[in-house]
């Protein structure tokens, strides 16, 4: 019986022991669940809970602290607080409609820099007796100033090229991810938003506040060439290839038709990528392993976010498969059908290629400058990776010289850099009259780059648009040193 009762109790005490286990297991898993938590709190989502314009601490701090300046790389002045007479404050936007998604607006809301910097321009690190001096009179306290990657001569260069046309150009320093241009049209005049937000969240067909560069989706043409011609290398079918090319050709109901139809003749790899041969195109579509294809298009990030620290960017999409038929397939290698992109993600492409296959990840944001021009803090761009080798990079660039000095391109042919590109011509609607002008490419000297994308809706040739802007660009940059 002893027996018994003590074993009774052994086993007694392993089943408290046992509940006393998983109870400690368990408030520990809900201890690291709130560890982990507050961790993505603070690393991912505390950033936009403070810049929210809605934050009541943001309103706190507008009684105390003046908000700062925006400012380009090159010290141009786009957005600043007036303070009048009778201490009311007003945002005020010198260049306008010019910066207006870059920058954005801080009212009804935010939008762009004036968003994403938002609690950033609302803290105030000047000198502690300085600090100190305006605190006891009374005064406000001067906001910290955001200094943007963007330079003003190119913005300028960008914006005023595009004229009267929708569309987007963007430009990046492939090195380093920086937005050197942003330019979204149409656009709005961040100085009268509030007076005219009624009207404009009223009108269903109004797109001002759409950011193009990264939230445009449109069929990219011919830049999408890019992808077609990569895939053709990978499966060692490029050094091989040739096609007699008739200006046209018809699969299942459906005609290809080079620009004009054109026939452009004898067409091998090189000589189709820089005359930009839509039938020469189309056929090595029907080449290609549509698995591989759709593979390579997500390492190119399609149908991904974006990796960047801009905010409201758009997906592009890519989608192919083995069950599609013929006349798709090869809508989708000359970049119609059903792929559509942004002029970001262009952009980004073009850098990788100017960047031995890496990408850097693009940001606006160059620093956080006090009131006296102290610097608080810098900001760097992030390497995502390689989206291509190294030696895919240099055949791409090959291909993409080709263009410049023998092909579609020649318009951005110069003696002050080395150009490289693609151009396109992309259908938007039934009537194949109407095409988008595009551009996406790079320049270099000397060991400095620039990459850009350039969309002009409805514009028609890229030859006779996006070219001349992208050149503009071009130039502006490198007589800029």
């Amino acid at each position: 019986m002893d027996n018994e009762l003590r074993e009774e109790n052994v086993n007694k005490k392993k089943r408290g022991r046992k509940r006393y286990v998983l109870i400690t297991y368990v408030f520990l898993g809900l201890f690291l669940l709130l560890l982990v938590r507050l961790l993505f709190f603070t690393a991912v989502e505390s950033e936009d809970f403070i810049n929210s314009s809605y934050n009541p601490r943001l309103t706190k701090l507008s009684e105390t602290v003046v908000r700062g300046k925006i400012k380009t790389s090159d010290d141009v002045i786009v957005a600043e607080t007036i303070t009048n007479d009778d201490k009311t404050e007003v945002r005020n936007y010198p260049k306008g409609p010019m910066y207006a998604h870059a920058v954005g607006y801080s009212v009804n809301g935010s939008l762009g820099a004036e968003k994403d910097f938002n609690f950033r321009m609302m803290r105030s690190h000047i000198f502690f007796l300085k600090r100190i001096y305006l605190e006891l009179s009374g005064e406000k306290l001067p906001g910290d100033d955001l200094v943007l990657t963007i330079d003003s001569k190119l913005q300028e260069a960008a914006y005023y090229g595009m004229g009267d046309y929708d569309g987007a150009v963007i430009a990046l320093e492939p090195d380093t991810g920086k937005v050197l241009c942003m330019v979204s049209k149409p656009d709005f005049d961040p100085n009268t938003i509030k007076a005219d937000w009624d009207s404009i969240i009223s009108d269903s067909t109004s797109s001002v506040l759409l950011n193009r560069t990264t939230q445009g989706l449109y069929p990219p043409g011919s830049v999408a060439k890019v992808l077609t011609a990569l895939e053709m290398m990978e499966e060692g079918k490029a050094d091989t290839f040739s096609y007699e090319c008739e200006g046209e050709e018809e699969r299942e109901g459906y005609t290809i038709h080079c620009y004009r139809s054109t026939a452009h003749g004898t067409e091998d790899f090189a000589s189709a990528f820089a005359d930009s041969c839509n039938v020469a195109f189309g056929n090595m579509g029907l080449m290609l392993d549509k698995n591989r294809l759709s593979l390579l298009s997500d390492r190119l990030l399609f149908n991904k976010k974006l990796p960047t620290a801009l905010s409201n960017t758009e997906k592009s999409s890519f989608n192919i498969t083995d069950n599609d038929p013929e006349a798709l397939v090869m809508q989708t290698a000359i970049g119609q059908g059903k792929t559509l992109v942004t002029p970001l993600h262009m952009a980004m492409l073009a850098s990788a290629v100017a960047n031995e296959g890496v990408i850097k990840e693009p940001f606006i944001s160059d620093s956080i400058e006090n009131a006296d021009g102290g610097v608080v803090k810098t900001y760097k761009g992030k390497t995502y990776g390689s989206v291509m080798t190294k030696e895919e990079a240099e055949k791409m660039k090959e291909l993409m010289r080709l263009v410049i000095t023998d092909g579609t391109g020649q318009g951005l042919l110069s003696d002050d850099y080395t150009a490289y590109g693609k151009t396109g011509t992309a259908e938007y609607s039934s009537d194949k009259d109407k095409t988008h002008s595009w551009f996406m490419g790079f320049a270099e000297k000397d060991g400095r780059k620039i990459a850009a994308a350039v969309i002009m809706e409805g514009a028609g040739t890229s030859s006779a648009h996006a070219i001349p802007l992208t050149k503009s660009l071009f130039d502006t940059y490198f007589q800029n040193e």
